[in-house]
């Protein structure tokens, strides 16, 4: 181990460490290679010779209802794989906090991959680890990866505004009053697709139909979450939905309204029995488990066996949409079924022209479109008309 390495180590890790020597020998860093005969992954790690361990860190906790629980879902899809066992950290803040748990799983627990899944641990911390360790694998969810950055970094990420335009299909047959709420954390583009594609999904079922949006500011504040909710309650509006780490607070302020919800992240059905129509899900079990056959396959980031650059849809199985609420009619199953299998055969565009932003501006001309995979809509940074807010 360095002396630099040395230094980032607490007196609980250095204990740790030596008493840990026996098992892992007193190397600090662990192969990604493969085996020419048997294709597992090569070296030594916790759970035994030839295991593969793999790290996932979350920043809240793993039951939150929301983004975390969504991962720690696919974490545990994963663990099921033959050959592989997961390490587990939760509630580790986007610090330099994150940077220790790392090196905990990579020179106490022998992880060779990791997954640090949220947004504020890329940079400067991902970053920094992977030049330190450059041959633990370290892949990180959204779309932050860019040309030039170390190669042992990798992004993965759905286009989950394809199941929030199917959920907004849901909402257009659903509302009584043409209002819909939109509760979302930050102005960045991932959410800025989730809001119009949720508002161009329910116009064009009621072209008369609103989303009123209201940005919290951060990724869990509870008491905005509920005091938005009730504002928009307060107004008439009768289905919210919501980009936040936990929807839970949303979700349960909306069926004490006697209002409707559809759900983000994860399933929220049992929250509310009643009002609940459907929600735009994660399924990052198949993402995990296509990461896992793949790194015990030989395949690697720095051979290129691994682009650094991973998408998906709902053809892809990235995501999936929450089962019907009770309240959701046949005629608005219908309708978003039908959207669905456009999206599995590749025959529709969300985003196409001539479509002008709640300002009254063209932001894509007549006769331009453009696909899930264009890198453009990456760089959104407009609300679409029918969106009732400000960027």
């Amino acid at each position: 181990m360095s002396t630099r390495r040395y230094l980032h180590l607490s007196r609980r890790q250095v204990i740790r460490g030596i008493l840990a020597t026996t098992a892992f020998g007193v190397t600090s860093k662990f192969g990604t290679g493969c085996s020419s005969s048997t294709g597992s992954q090569a070296g030594a790690g916790a759970g035994g010779e030839g295991e593969l361990i793999m790290g996932f860190l979350y920043v809240g906790a793993k039951d939150d209802y929301g983004y975390n629980q969504a991962h720690a879902e696919g974490a545990a899809g994963v663990a099921k794989i033959p050959g592989v066992k997961i390490v587990e950290q939760a509630s580790v803040p986007e610090t330099t906090e994150v940077q220790e748990a790392m090196r905990n799983m990579i020179e106490e627990d022998g992880a060779t991959v990791l997954f640090p899944t949220s947004f504020g641990y890329f940079d400067p911390h991902i970053l920094e680890l992977a030049r330190e360790y450059p041959e633990v694998q370290f892949f990180h969810c959204g779309g932050l990866y860019q040309e030039g950055m170390p190669k042992n970094v990798g992004s993965y990420f759905g286009y989950i505004d394809e199941a929030q335009y199917v959920a907004g299909i849901v909402a257009g047959h659903t509302t009584k009053t043409g209002k819909l709420g939109f509760i979302a954390a930050k102005p960045i583009p991932q959410v800025l697709r989730n809001i119009n594609s949720f508002t161009l999904g329910a116009r064009t079922v009621k072209p008369e139909i609103t989303t009123q949006v209201i940005f919290t500011g951060d990724w869990a504040l509870p008491v905005k979450e509920a005091e938005a909710a009730n504002s928009m309650a307060d107004q008439g509006i009768d289905i919210l939905t919501c980009h936040v780490d936990s929807p839970k607070v949303v979700i349960e302020t909306a069926e004490k309204r006697g209002i409707f919800s559809s759900g983000y992240h994860a399933n929220q059905a049992t929250l509310a029995p009643k009002g609940y129509l459907t929600g735009a899900e994660w399924d990052w079990t198949k993402v995990y488990s296509e990461y896992a056959e793949m790194i015990k396959a030989g395949k690697t980031l720095m051979n290129g066996g691994i682009p650094n650059i991973v998408r998906g849809g709902l053809k892809e199985g990235f995501l999936k949409m929450s089962p019907y609420g009770s309240a959701v009619a046949q005629a608005a199953q219908k309708g978003a079924d039908g959207v669905k299998a456009k999206f599995m055969d590749d025959t529709i565009v969300i985003y196409q022209g001539a479509l002008k932003d709640n300002a009254g501006k063209v932001v894509i001309p007549a006769g331009k479109s453009f696909k899930q995979q264009d890198t453009e809509l990456e760089k959104m940074n407009w609300l679409a008309e029918g969106v009732v807010g400000k960027v």
